[in-house]
């Protein structure tokens, strides 16, 4: 599943993939695709929305 998310640092948005088949609830590093600062990304899947809600901050 495509997602994108802000990144922490610079504020712009990134795409990312998200493993559904790891949870419901997940949590992992990704590397900003602009200015390379590591985001802290934690996710959580919203089963009235029926999608995954997606948080990110600097690591």
């Amino acid at each position: 599943m495509e997602t994108v998310f802000q990144c922490g640092g610079c504020g712009e948005w990134n795409h990312a993939t998200i493993d559904e088949s790891a949870g419901r609830t997940q949590t992992y590093v990704e590397d900003c695709q602009v200015c390379c600062k590591p985001n802290l990304l934690h996710l959580r899947y919203d089963p009235q929305e029926q999608e995954f809600v997606i948080t990110a901050e600097l690591e």
